[in-house]
């Protein structure tokens, strides 16, 4: 090799000590890789000023081969990174791989079938970094906890070149024969081949190629390859920096046409790509409309802390907090010290040790949690069966705890003709009144202090349930009881007869809606044809009794105890009617709904009841709400406070249950 002529080569820039240093022996399993690139990856947004700002953080990491999402086994530990630095050009972090350990072999063999492919398979580097995020922009990497070999990576990582060449001393390039003089230009590219490469041939004798490394990839250097090389580096620079671009795609292949397939300046293609923004911009900004921002939601502390205390509790969020990011509370301990700074269990309020700055206060947001128990649990007794009686009764709502009067207005047999300039007569119409008072139902469950300190939050969900449970089981068993009292004939109505009777409508008192036989078919039909029949009120006076019209409504719902309920399934809900010598058609299903009350314990008594938004007969009246309250009593000036240590939760319900008309009812006590 020709000696070099140190006298008159002029001083070398940084890259042209690269180029010149990547010539000579070095040590063996180091390359050059693009660590991260600023652009999109897995939905974040990464900015090239965050990517620059966390150089430090990637000095020393570690390389392993492929991602795992429990501990790192050292069998996988491919390499570390070093010496990473910014390149300006690709918008990204650069740095040396050094490959060691288990899967150092791995690495390195990837790397080497990598660049020496025209056409390289999706094999590169992802990173595993923590990061702080505004939306989806990321605004600080915390920390770079490894940089993974893996297939398609998620954002820029690649092989760039290998540093392990075993090459002879290279005369150094100058300045202006060199294609790497530009300061601010970096590295080769991608797939590209370090060489030193001269625009113009010296006068003296040419440096022979750089030969071969120990791992048979070529790099070479001669005139005859300075045109590919370049077209090479110029392509890849080309498709990275449209890649960056987040162009539409038409302007993206206007601009591949006209820099493909040529050699061209880095600043060139940047001066195109932000003409390339600029109309773009022009184009679309006619059709940009910026409205007034609109607000969808505001929350603010006590919203919060209600999220958070549902969310406890597993009670359902209110309306419009389903979406609400809140920390999750520990327990009951932690909320009721946060929000009263009762350290010493007196139960007082001390806002000097409040760790929470809000006005919600720890009962009224516990009331709330348990409130939404309640509710949640009577749903699900009531799809378990518990919620029979709002089929077959009416529900209404009082503004006053006055006694009801529930009156069943009569209604007119006939219309008399009016004969031509006659008076009109007085048509005879009654009522028959029923009266029903409200009860008050309710009890208290003690909150100890010794259960907050205790952190004994399953214990008052569970508390709560019950409440929920015992309000939903008290309304069955009140409307379950019309049918049962007074031995199965239930209470007596205004009109002095029982509601449930076997005398003539004809006579005071006379229901006509008791029969003795089991529930089948036959009798079933006999019953409806007895409640389709039943005569309408006129006047609850002598020679009005029955003196109605025919109600002419079957009934709609078929009462029976769990004993019957599979008869009753199969009469009203079977495909078939199965005898004993034959089966045919069944042609009363669907004609009535069977259903199943969880408090007759009569094996054999059953009922009809009509349609009560047709003819309604059981009313249910509420004063506060069909669903029990529930109140949390407790701060320090509160006796049971006081005297006991314990907040009181308190349930209360007001209920009144009655019957209105005999004519939609009718029982069958089975002898």
């Amino acid at each position: 090799m020709p000696e070099t002529n140190e006298k008159s080569a002029p001083a070398l820039s940084e890259h042209q000590v690269r180029l010149t240093a990547a010539g000579q022996a070095t040590e063996p399993g180091k390359f050059e890789i693009l660590c991260i690139t600023a652009g999109k990856g897995n939905g974040w947004e990464f900015p090239a000023e965050v990517l620059k700002a966390s150089l430090s953080l990637w000095e020393g990491v570690h390389c392993f081969i492929d991602h795992a999402w429990t501990s790192r086994s050292v069998r996988d530990l491919a390499g570390q990174v070093v010496e990473p630095h910014w390149d300006p050009l690709t918008k990204g972090v650069r740095a040396v791989l050094k490959a060691f350990g288990p899967g150092g072999e791995t690495l390195a063999a990837f790397g080497r079938e990598v660049l020496g492919e025209d056409k390289p398979p999706k094999i590169g580097f992802s990173a595993d970094v923590l990061f702080t995020a505004e939306g989806r922009k990321v605004t600080e990497i915390l920390k770079v906890i490894s940089l993974d070999l893996v297939y398609d990576p998620a954002r820029g990582g690649a092989f760039l070149r290998a540093l392990n060449s075993v090459v002879h001393p290279v005369k150094p390039l100058s300045a202006e024969t060199s294609i790497f003089s530009d300061p601010n230009y970096s590295q080769p590219f991608k797939g590209a081949k370090p060489m030193t490469t001269q625009l113009n041939p010296p006068s003296e004798p040419q440096s022979p190629p750089i030969h071969a490394s120990s791992d048979g990839e070529i790099l070479q250097a001669g005139l005859s390859e300075t045109p590919d090389s370049q077209q090479q580096m110029c392509a890849y620079l080309l498709e990275t920096a449209l890649a960056a671009s987040r162009l539409p795609k038409p302007i993206q292949e206007r601009l591949r046409k006209q820099f493909g397939g040529k050699v061209f300046a880095a600043a060139d293609l940047q001066v195109a790509l932000e003409d390339s923004r600029a109309l773009l911009s022009e184009l679309t900004a006619p059709h940009t409309v910026a409205g007034p921002a609109r607000i969808t939601a505001v929350y603010d502390e006590r919203d919060k802390l209600q999220a958070a205390v549902d969310d406890l509790f597993d009670a359902p969020r209110e309306t419009g907090l389903q979406s609400l990011e809140v920390p999750r509370l520990t327990g009951i301990r932690e909320l009721y010290l946060s929000l009263t700074g009762d350290h010493d269990l007196h139960g007082g309020y001390h806002p000097d040790r409040v760790h929470l700055a809000t006005t919600a206060d720890f009962t009224g947001l516990v009331k709330n949690a348990l409130n939404k128990i309640v509710s949640h649990t009577w749903e699900m007794l009531g799809r378990a069966g518990y919620d029979w009686w709002k089929y077959i009764s009416a529900q209404e709502h009082f503004t006053s705890l006055q006694s009801i009067t529930g009156t069943l207005i009569g209604t007119v047999g006939d219309l008399p003709v009016v004969a031509e300039g006659a008076e009109y007569t007085e048509l005879m119409v009654g009522d028959s009144p029923e009266t029903a008072d409200f009860v008050k139902y309710g009890g208290y469950i003690p909150l100890t202090l010794e259960l907050i300190d205790r952190d004994e939050t399953r214990k008052l969900k569970a508390y709560a349930r019950e409440l929920g449970s015992a309000g939903l089981r008290k309304i069955s068993s009140l409307v379950a009881a019309i049918f049962t009292a007074n031995a199965g004939v239930g209470p007596t109505m205004a009109d002095t007869g029982a509601l449930f009777n076997a005398t003539a409508v004809t006579t005071a008192g006379g229901h006509a809606n008791l029969r003795t036989a089991a529930l089948s078919i036959t009798e079933w039909d006999q019953v409806c044809s007895a409640v389709y029949n039943q005569p309408m009120l006129v006047k609850n006076a002598a020679g009005y009794y029955g003196a109605g019209p025919k109600m002419a409504i079957n009934p709609k719902f078929c009462l029976v105890p769990r004993a019957l309920q599979n008869t009753a399934w199969q009469m009203l809900k079977g495909e078939f009617v199965r005898e004993a010598d034959y089966v045919y058609d069944n042609v009363l299903k669907g004609s009535a709904v069977p259903v199943t009350v969880p408090e007759w314990t009569d094996a054999a008594d059953w009922a009809a009841v009509c349609d009560p938004a047709v003819a309604p007969a059981i009313f249910v009246g509420e004063r506060f709400g069909i669903l029990p309250e529930i109140y949390v009593a407790g701060d320090e000036l509160s006796p049971a406070v006081f005297m006991n240590d314990e907040h009181r939760l308190k349930v209360r319900h007001f209920l009144a249950v009655w019957v209105n008309d005999f004519r939609p009812l009718h029982k069958s006590n089975v002898a």
